[in-house]
Protein backbone atom coordinates (compact mmCIF):
# COMPACT_ATOMS: atom_id res chain seq x y z
CA UNK A 1 0.00 0.00 0.00
CA UNK A 2 2.60 2.17 0.56
CA UNK A 3 4.23 1.60 -2.31
CA UNK A 4 1.23 2.40 -4.30
CA UNK A 5 0.53 5.34 -2.06
CA UNK A 6 4.49 6.85 -3.27
CA UNK A 7 3.68 6.15 -6.60
CA UNK A 8 0.02 7.87 -7.13
CA UNK A 9 2.05 10.88 -5.47
CA UNK A 10 4.92 11.15 -8.01
CA UNK A 11 2.50 10.14 -11.52
CA UNK A 12 1.81 13.45 -12.83
CA UNK A 13 -2.07 13.64 -13.47
CA UNK A 14 -3.17 13.24 -17.26
CA UNK A 15 -2.98 16.36 -18.84
CA UNK A 16 -6.55 18.13 -20.08
CA UNK A 17 -7.82 17.45 -23.61
CA UNK A 18 -6.39 20.00 -26.01
CA UNK A 19 -8.80 23.39 -26.86
CA UNK A 20 -11.04 23.51 -29.85
CA UNK A 21 -10.85 27.49 -30.92
CA UNK A 22 -12.77 29.13 -32.81
CA UNK A 23 -11.09 32.81 -34.24
CA UNK A 24 -13.67 35.37 -34.91
CA UNK A 25 -12.44 38.10 -37.03
CA UNK A 26 -9.49 37.81 -39.80
CA UNK A 27 -7.76 41.27 -39.68
CA UNK A 28 -4.47 42.74 -38.40
CA UNK A 29 -4.35 41.53 -34.75
CA UNK A 30 -5.72 37.80 -35.97
CA UNK A 31 -4.12 37.32 -38.99
CA UNK A 32 -1.62 40.13 -39.83
CA UNK A 33 -2.97 40.79 -43.17
CA UNK A 34 -4.36 43.93 -43.76
CA UNK A 35 -5.58 45.57 -46.94
CA UNK A 36 -4.54 43.12 -49.42
CA UNK A 37 -1.41 41.80 -47.66
CA UNK A 38 0.61 42.62 -44.71
CA UNK A 39 -0.11 44.76 -41.95
CA UNK A 40 2.55 47.77 -42.08
CA UNK A 41 2.63 47.54 -38.09
CA UNK A 42 4.30 45.96 -36.22
CA UNK A 43 1.84 43.16 -36.08
CA UNK A 44 2.98 41.34 -39.78
CA UNK A 45 1.64 38.32 -38.96
CA UNK A 46 -0.68 38.78 -36.77
CA UNK A 47 -0.57 37.56 -32.61
CA UNK A 48 -3.92 35.29 -32.51
CA UNK A 49 -3.44 32.99 -35.17
CA UNK A 50 0.27 32.64 -35.02
CA UNK A 51 -0.17 31.92 -31.02
CA UNK A 52 -2.96 29.28 -31.67
CA UNK A 53 -0.93 27.69 -34.25
CA UNK A 54 2.23 27.26 -31.91
CA UNK A 55 -0.31 26.27 -28.91
CA UNK A 56 -1.92 23.50 -31.31
CA UNK A 57 2.01 22.38 -31.99
CA UNK A 58 2.30 22.15 -28.51
CA UNK A 59 -0.49 20.06 -27.57
CA UNK A 60 -2.52 23.06 -25.99
CA UNK A 61 -5.23 23.51 -28.91
CA UNK A 62 -7.07 20.99 -31.45
CA UNK A 63 -9.38 21.78 -34.06
CA UNK A 64 -8.59 25.67 -35.16
CA UNK A 65 -11.84 27.72 -37.25
CA UNK A 66 -11.54 31.28 -38.72
CA UNK A 67 -14.61 33.12 -39.51
CA UNK A 68 -14.93 36.71 -41.40
CA UNK A 69 -17.46 38.64 -42.98
CA UNK A 70 -16.28 37.91 -46.34
CA UNK A 71 -15.09 34.42 -47.38
CA UNK A 72 -13.58 35.74 -50.29
CA UNK A 73 -10.56 37.18 -48.32
CA UNK A 74 -9.91 33.58 -46.99
CA UNK A 75 -7.46 32.27 -50.09
CA UNK A 76 -5.16 35.26 -49.64
CA UNK A 77 -5.16 35.13 -46.20
CA UNK A 78 -3.70 31.18 -46.34
CA UNK A 79 -1.31 32.08 -49.23
CA UNK A 80 -0.39 35.19 -46.82
CA UNK A 81 -0.08 32.66 -43.85
CA UNK A 82 1.85 30.05 -45.70
CA UNK A 83 3.96 32.78 -47.08
CA UNK A 84 5.02 34.09 -43.57
CA UNK A 85 4.77 31.49 -40.78
CA UNK A 86 4.30 28.20 -42.36
CA UNK A 87 7.51 28.99 -44.60
CA UNK A 88 9.44 30.63 -42.00
CA UNK A 89 8.75 28.31 -39.11
CA UNK A 90 9.53 25.17 -39.58
CA UNK A 91 6.51 23.69 -41.55
CA UNK A 92 4.25 25.34 -38.60
CA UNK A 93 0.77 24.33 -39.26
CA UNK A 94 -1.42 27.21 -40.37
CA UNK A 95 -4.41 24.64 -41.67
CA UNK A 96 -8.06 26.30 -40.02
CA UNK A 97 -11.37 25.55 -40.92
CA UNK A 98 -13.28 29.23 -42.36
CA UNK A 99 -16.67 30.43 -42.14
CA UNK A 100 -18.22 31.89 -44.71
CA UNK A 101 -17.37 29.63 -47.92
CA UNK A 102 -15.02 31.26 -50.24
CA UNK A 103 -17.29 32.78 -52.42
CA UNK A 104 -19.85 33.94 -49.66
CA UNK A 105 -20.05 37.31 -47.75
CA UNK A 106 -22.02 37.16 -44.94
CA UNK A 107 -21.89 39.42 -41.55
CA UNK A 108 -23.77 37.14 -39.29
CA UNK A 109 -21.44 34.30 -40.49
CA UNK A 110 -19.96 33.82 -36.92
CA UNK A 111 -23.35 31.86 -35.93
CA UNK A 112 -23.03 29.21 -38.10
CA UNK A 113 -19.26 28.88 -36.89
CA UNK A 114 -20.10 28.65 -33.25
CA UNK A 115 -23.01 26.38 -34.06
CA UNK A 116 -20.73 23.87 -35.11
CA UNK A 117 -18.63 24.26 -31.82
CA UNK A 118 -19.74 22.17 -28.85
CA UNK A 119 -19.73 23.02 -25.27
CA UNK A 120 -16.46 23.37 -23.45
CA UNK A 121 -14.68 24.80 -27.10
CA UNK A 122 -13.79 28.41 -27.04
CA UNK A 123 -13.88 31.56 -29.26
CA UNK A 124 -11.39 34.64 -29.83
CA UNK A 125 -13.02 37.90 -30.45
CA UNK A 126 -11.09 40.56 -32.63
CA UNK A 127 -14.20 42.57 -34.42
CA UNK A 128 -15.19 46.12 -34.05
CA UNK A 129 -16.34 46.52 -30.43
CA UNK A 130 -19.82 47.14 -31.53
CA UNK A 131 -19.90 43.47 -32.40
CA UNK A 132 -18.11 42.43 -29.06
CA UNK A 133 -21.73 41.61 -27.43
CA UNK A 134 -23.66 39.96 -29.56
CA UNK A 135 -21.33 37.71 -30.73
CA UNK A 136 -19.77 37.17 -26.62
CA UNK A 137 -23.46 36.51 -25.73
CA UNK A 138 -24.27 34.33 -29.08
CA UNK A 139 -21.41 32.32 -27.34
CA UNK A 140 -22.33 32.07 -24.14
CA UNK A 141 -25.37 30.95 -24.58
CA UNK A 142 -24.34 27.88 -26.24
CA UNK A 143 -21.59 26.96 -23.39
CA UNK A 144 -18.55 28.29 -25.37
CA UNK A 145 -15.65 30.18 -23.42
CA UNK A 146 -15.23 34.02 -24.79
CA UNK A 147 -12.05 35.66 -25.21
CA UNK A 148 -12.73 39.29 -25.99
CA UNK A 149 -10.03 41.65 -27.35
CA UNK A 150 -10.00 44.80 -24.90
CA UNK A 151 -12.28 46.78 -24.49
CA UNK A 152 -14.82 43.99 -23.41
CA UNK A 153 -17.77 46.37 -24.54
CA UNK A 154 -19.11 49.37 -24.55
CA UNK A 155 -21.46 49.83 -21.88
CA UNK A 156 -21.80 48.87 -18.44
CA UNK A 157 -25.05 47.03 -18.87
CA UNK A 158 -23.82 44.72 -21.46
CA UNK A 159 -20.71 44.10 -19.25
CA UNK A 160 -23.31 43.16 -16.45
CA UNK A 161 -25.35 41.30 -18.76
CA UNK A 162 -22.71 39.08 -20.09
CA UNK A 163 -21.55 38.39 -16.29
CA UNK A 164 -24.73 37.16 -15.32
CA UNK A 165 -25.21 34.69 -18.30
CA UNK A 166 -21.57 33.46 -18.08
CA UNK A 167 -21.78 32.69 -14.42
CA UNK A 168 -25.41 30.97 -15.61
CA UNK A 169 -23.91 28.93 -18.26
CA UNK A 170 -20.67 28.43 -16.37
CA UNK A 171 -18.39 29.71 -19.31
CA UNK A 172 -14.92 31.55 -18.61
CA UNK A 173 -14.70 34.73 -20.08
CA UNK A 174 -11.53 36.32 -20.65
CA UNK A 175 -10.75 40.37 -21.31
CA UNK A 176 -7.54 39.99 -23.33
CA UNK A 177 -5.60 43.09 -21.51
CA UNK A 178 -2.14 41.65 -22.23
CA UNK A 179 -0.23 44.32 -21.08
CA UNK A 180 -1.22 42.77 -17.68
CA UNK A 181 2.10 40.72 -18.19
CA UNK A 182 4.71 43.01 -19.60
CA UNK A 183 7.18 42.10 -17.25
CA UNK A 184 7.70 45.63 -16.43
CA UNK A 185 3.84 46.54 -15.46
CA UNK A 186 3.42 43.36 -13.28
CA UNK A 187 6.50 43.77 -11.22
CA UNK A 188 5.00 47.90 -10.53
CA UNK A 189 1.92 46.24 -9.87
CA UNK A 190 3.64 44.12 -7.79
CA UNK A 191 5.79 46.90 -6.16
CA UNK A 192 3.08 49.69 -5.84
CA UNK A 193 1.09 47.74 -3.47
CA UNK A 194 3.88 48.22 -0.88
CA UNK A 195 4.44 51.99 -1.34
CA UNK A 196 0.93 53.14 0.74
CA UNK A 197 -1.94 54.57 -0.37
CA UNK A 198 -2.87 55.69 -4.12
CA UNK A 199 -2.59 59.32 -4.49
CA UNK A 200 -1.97 60.21 -8.75
CA UNK A 201 -1.57 57.98 -11.72
CA UNK A 202 -0.73 59.39 -15.39
CA UNK A 203 -0.71 57.15 -18.63
CA UNK A 204 -0.27 58.07 -21.93
CA UNK A 205 -0.43 55.38 -24.90
CA UNK A 206 -0.18 56.50 -28.31
CA UNK A 207 -0.11 54.80 -32.33
CA UNK A 208 1.10 56.40 -35.63
CA UNK A 209 -1.49 58.21 -38.55
CA UNK A 210 -1.06 55.14 -40.29
CA UNK A 211 -3.11 53.31 -37.76
CA UNK A 212 -6.32 55.25 -39.02
CA UNK A 213 -5.98 53.92 -42.40
CA UNK A 214 -6.24 50.48 -41.04
CA UNK A 215 -8.89 51.14 -38.27
CA UNK A 216 -11.04 53.42 -41.52
CA UNK A 217 -13.80 51.44 -41.51
CA UNK A 218 -14.93 51.61 -38.02
CA UNK A 219 -12.85 54.52 -36.26
CA UNK A 220 -15.14 57.80 -34.97
CA UNK A 221 -18.20 55.27 -36.02
CA UNK A 222 -18.15 52.16 -33.99
CA UNK A 223 -15.30 53.02 -31.53
CA UNK A 224 -13.17 55.87 -30.62
CA UNK A 225 -9.04 56.46 -29.10
CA UNK A 226 -10.61 55.53 -25.60
CA UNK A 227 -11.70 52.50 -25.57
CA UNK A 228 -8.87 51.51 -27.86
CA UNK A 229 -6.00 52.25 -26.04
CA UNK A 230 -6.83 54.20 -22.90
CA UNK A 231 -8.48 50.30 -22.20
CA UNK A 232 -4.93 49.17 -21.67
CA UNK A 233 -4.06 51.71 -18.85
CA UNK A 234 -7.25 51.90 -17.38
CA UNK A 235 -7.04 48.34 -16.48
CA UNK A 236 -3.32 48.59 -14.96
CA UNK A 237 -4.35 51.51 -13.09
CA UNK A 238 -7.50 49.59 -11.74
CA UNK A 239 -5.94 46.23 -11.22
CA UNK A 240 -3.59 48.01 -9.11
CA UNK A 241 -5.63 50.14 -7.09
CA UNK A 242 -8.35 47.68 -6.75
CA UNK A 243 -6.36 45.32 -4.36
CA UNK A 244 -5.80 48.80 -1.76
CA UNK A 245 -9.75 49.09 -1.83
CA UNK A 246 -9.66 52.07 -3.86
CA UNK A 247 -12.37 52.49 -6.83
CA UNK A 248 -13.51 54.96 -9.51
CA UNK A 249 -16.40 57.46 -8.16
CA UNK A 250 -17.03 60.23 -11.21
CA UNK A 251 -15.27 60.82 -14.53
CA UNK A 252 -14.82 63.71 -16.86
CA UNK A 253 -13.07 63.77 -20.53
CA UNK A 254 -12.13 65.81 -23.24
CA UNK A 255 -11.11 65.40 -26.71
CA UNK A 256 -8.96 67.04 -29.30
CA UNK A 257 -10.21 66.91 -33.01
CA UNK A 258 -9.04 67.91 -36.50
CA UNK A 259 -6.06 65.85 -37.95
CA UNK A 260 -8.16 62.30 -38.44
CA UNK A 261 -10.96 63.82 -40.12
CA UNK A 262 -8.14 65.84 -42.39
CA UNK A 263 -6.73 62.38 -43.11
CA UNK A 264 -10.27 60.90 -44.58
CA UNK A 265 -11.58 59.61 -41.15
CA UNK A 266 -15.20 60.26 -39.92
CA UNK A 267 -16.27 63.60 -38.60
CA UNK A 268 -16.84 62.48 -35.60
CA UNK A 269 -13.35 60.72 -34.88
CA UNK A 270 -11.34 61.73 -32.88
CA UNK A 271 -7.50 62.42 -32.55
CA UNK A 272 -6.75 62.50 -28.54
CA UNK A 273 -8.60 61.76 -25.66
CA UNK A 274 -7.76 62.38 -22.32
CA UNK A 275 -9.75 60.83 -19.54
CA UNK A 276 -9.57 61.65 -15.59
CA UNK A 277 -11.22 59.78 -12.86
CA UNK A 278 -11.88 60.51 -8.98
CA UNK A 279 -10.72 57.73 -7.17
CA UNK A 280 -11.99 57.12 -3.71
CA UNK A 281 -10.89 54.48 -0.77
CA UNK A 282 -13.99 52.27 -0.25
CA UNK A 283 -13.51 52.30 3.49
CA UNK A 284 -11.91 55.94 4.21
CA UNK A 285 -13.77 57.73 1.67
CA UNK A 286 -11.60 60.87 2.88
CA UNK A 287 -8.98 59.13 0.81
CA UNK A 288 -9.21 60.51 -2.44
CA UNK A 289 -7.09 59.85 -5.86
CA UNK A 290 -6.38 61.23 -9.10
CA UNK A 291 -6.11 59.10 -12.28
CA UNK A 292 -5.30 61.20 -15.67
CA UNK A 293 -5.47 58.79 -19.49
CA UNK A 294 -4.26 60.04 -22.61
CA UNK A 295 -4.53 57.69 -25.90
CA UNK A 296 -3.76 59.24 -29.35
CA UNK A 297 -3.69 57.10 -32.84
CA UNK A 298 -2.54 60.28 -34.50
CA UNK A 299 1.04 60.51 -33.24
CA UNK A 300 3.83 61.24 -36.01
CA UNK A 301 4.25 58.01 -38.62
CA UNK A 302 8.10 58.68 -37.98
CA UNK A 303 7.77 58.22 -34.26
CA UNK A 304 10.67 55.40 -34.15
CA UNK A 305 7.73 53.23 -31.93
CA UNK A 306 4.61 51.44 -33.03
CA UNK A 307 3.27 52.00 -29.52
CA UNK A 308 4.33 54.85 -27.09
CA UNK A 309 3.57 53.68 -23.83
CA UNK A 310 4.20 54.94 -20.21
CA UNK A 311 2.77 55.55 -16.85
CA UNK A 312 3.59 57.27 -13.74
CA UNK A 313 2.02 55.62 -10.50
CA UNK A 314 2.27 57.94 -7.75
CA UNK A 315 1.61 56.86 -3.99
CA UNK A 316 1.48 58.12 -0.09
CA UNK A 317 4.92 56.07 0.14
CA UNK A 318 6.56 56.53 -3.09
CA UNK A 319 6.41 56.29 -7.22
CA UNK A 320 6.42 54.20 -9.80
CA UNK A 321 7.77 55.64 -13.68
CA UNK A 322 7.76 53.07 -16.34
CA UNK A 323 8.55 53.74 -19.81
CA UNK A 324 7.86 51.40 -22.29
CA UNK A 325 8.42 52.71 -25.58
CA UNK A 326 11.46 52.24 -26.21
CA UNK A 327 13.19 49.73 -23.62
CA UNK A 328 16.26 50.22 -24.87
CA UNK A 329 16.48 47.91 -28.00
CA UNK A 330 16.82 50.00 -31.42
CA UNK A 331 17.51 48.84 -35.40
CA UNK A 332 18.96 51.21 -37.84
CA UNK A 333 17.64 49.87 -40.97
CA UNK A 334 18.17 51.87 -44.91
CA UNK A 335 15.31 50.69 -45.64
CA UNK A 336 13.22 52.22 -42.90
CA UNK A 337 14.98 55.37 -42.99
CA UNK A 338 15.35 56.36 -39.65
CA UNK A 339 16.16 54.72 -36.06
CA UNK A 340 13.50 52.28 -34.76
CA UNK A 341 12.86 51.01 -31.44
CA UNK A 342 11.23 47.66 -31.34
CA UNK A 343 9.21 45.37 -28.81
CA UNK A 344 10.18 42.04 -28.71
CA UNK A 345 8.84 41.70 -24.92
CA UNK A 346 5.49 41.42 -26.90
CA UNK A 347 5.80 39.13 -29.52
CA UNK A 348 9.20 37.89 -30.31
CA UNK A 349 9.13 36.97 -34.17
CA UNK A 350 12.64 35.31 -34.29
CA UNK A 351 12.88 31.36 -34.25
CA UNK A 352 14.80 29.48 -32.47
CA UNK A 353 17.66 27.46 -33.11
CA UNK A 354 15.85 24.37 -34.51
CA UNK A 355 13.63 26.20 -37.28
CA UNK A 356 10.54 26.96 -34.85
CA UNK A 357 8.47 29.85 -33.18
CA UNK A 358 9.94 30.86 -30.26
CA UNK A 359 7.90 33.71 -29.21
CA UNK A 360 6.20 31.80 -26.09
CA UNK A 361 7.76 34.40 -23.32
CA UNK A 362 5.95 37.21 -25.10
CA UNK A 363 3.34 39.04 -23.03
CA UNK A 364 1.37 39.02 -26.05
CA UNK A 365 1.54 34.89 -26.17
CA UNK A 366 1.10 34.54 -22.65
CA UNK A 367 -2.01 36.35 -22.66
CA UNK A 368 -3.25 33.72 -24.93
CA UNK A 369 -2.03 31.05 -23.24
CA UNK A 370 -3.53 31.47 -19.87
CA UNK A 371 -7.12 31.65 -21.64
CA UNK A 372 -6.50 28.27 -23.18
CA UNK A 373 -5.08 26.54 -19.69
CA UNK A 374 -7.98 28.42 -18.08
CA UNK A 375 -10.50 26.94 -20.35
CA UNK A 376 -8.88 23.18 -20.05
CA UNK A 377 -9.45 23.86 -16.58
CA UNK A 378 -12.53 24.13 -16.31
CA UNK A 379 -13.60 21.61 -18.43
CA UNK A 380 -11.76 19.20 -16.77
CA UNK A 381 -13.34 20.00 -13.40
CA UNK A 382 -9.95 21.02 -12.00
CA UNK A 383 -10.96 24.91 -11.54
CA UNK A 384 -14.60 26.75 -11.89
CA UNK A 385 -14.71 29.93 -13.51
CA UNK A 386 -15.13 31.27 -10.17
CA UNK A 387 -11.60 30.64 -9.59
CA UNK A 388 -9.92 32.31 -11.71
CA UNK A 389 -11.30 35.29 -11.19
CA UNK A 390 -10.24 34.99 -7.28
CA UNK A 391 -6.97 34.61 -9.08
CA UNK A 392 -6.68 38.04 -10.38
CA UNK A 393 -6.90 37.17 -14.15
CA UNK A 394 -8.66 39.58 -16.27
CA UNK A 395 -12.23 37.98 -16.39
CA UNK A 396 -15.55 40.10 -17.03
CA UNK A 397 -16.32 40.26 -12.89
CA UNK A 398 -12.34 41.33 -12.54
CA UNK A 399 -12.71 44.20 -15.49
CA UNK A 400 -16.53 45.99 -14.59
CA UNK A 401 -14.49 49.06 -13.61
CA UNK A 402 -12.73 49.44 -16.69
CA UNK A 403 -15.98 48.80 -18.40
CA UNK A 404 -17.52 51.58 -16.04
CA UNK A 405 -14.68 53.98 -16.86
CA UNK A 406 -14.30 53.97 -20.49
CA UNK A 407 -18.33 54.21 -20.78
CA UNK A 408 -18.66 57.02 -18.44
CA UNK A 409 -15.35 59.00 -20.74
CA UNK A 410 -17.42 58.41 -23.45
CA UNK A 411 -20.70 59.98 -21.93
CA UNK A 412 -18.71 62.41 -20.39
CA UNK A 413 -17.50 63.92 -23.78
CA UNK A 414 -20.69 63.50 -25.78
CA UNK A 415 -22.80 64.99 -22.69
CA UNK A 416 -20.02 67.92 -20.98
CA UNK A 417 -20.84 67.17 -17.89
CA UNK A 418 -18.87 64.77 -15.27
CA UNK A 419 -20.13 61.56 -15.07
CA UNK A 420 -20.70 59.43 -11.67
CA UNK A 421 -19.94 55.91 -11.10
CA UNK A 422 -22.06 54.52 -7.90
CA UNK A 423 -22.51 50.72 -6.95
CA UNK A 424 -26.02 49.89 -5.07
CA UNK A 425 -26.50 46.83 -3.43
CA UNK A 426 -23.07 45.34 -5.51
CA UNK A 427 -24.45 46.42 -8.87
CA UNK A 428 -22.46 49.22 -10.94
CA UNK A 429 -24.15 52.06 -12.26
CA UNK A 430 -23.57 55.53 -14.20
CA UNK A 431 -25.25 58.63 -13.20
Amino acid sequence: MAAEAIKSAVTPASSPAPLNVLMIGTGEYTTGFVGGGASGSDKKVGVVGLTLFDLRRRGKVARLGMVGTNGTKFPAIRQHLDTNINKVYNGLDCSFDSYPANDVKDPESYKTAIDALKPGDAITIFTPDTTHYPIAMYAIERKIHVLITKPAVKTLDHHLELMAAAEKHGVYVYIEHHKRYDPAYADAKFKALKLGDFNYFYSYMSQPKSQLETFKAWAGIDSDISFYLNSHHVDICDSMVSQLGFIPIKVSASAARGTATSLGCDPATEDTITVMVTWQKRDDPSKIATGVYTASWTAPQKAGVHSNQYFHYMASGGEVRVNQAKRGYDVADDTAGQLMWYNPFYMKYAPDEEGNFNGQTGYGYISFEKFVDGCRSVNSGALKPADLDARGLPTLNNTVATTAILEAGRRAIDESREVKIEIKDGSWILV
